[in-house]
């Protein structure tokens, strides 16, 4: 029985120390919200901790972001990536 709950103890340390060791994903610093359709255009552009964001965002890179800005693509009126990078409508 103590070596039965030896080897539950053992097992549930390890099991922790592997949970612990895990960290998750960081977010993508800049993300780009798509449009719906087919197209799927660009519609907006956020900050990765947007939490205006939806399941049609791609990561990008800041230069994207701003190549977009400068196309006319709106930033998101919450996180205002366009204030983040500098760039202004």
């Amino acid at each position: 029985m103590r070596g039965e709950l030896s080897r539950t103890e053992q097992a549930l340390a390890a099991a922790e120390e592997r949970e612990a060791a895990t960290t998750p994903p960081q977010p993508p610093e800049w993300v780009v919200e798509r449009g719906i359709g087919v197209s799927r255009l660009p519609a907006r552009v956020h900050t990765g901790d947007c939490w205006d964001t939806g399941n049609r965002c791609t990561p990008a890179d800041p230069e994207q972001i701003r190549r977009l800005l400068t196309l006319g693509v709106p930033a998101c009126i919450h996180c205002r990536s366009d204030t983040a990078l500098g760039v202004l409508e």
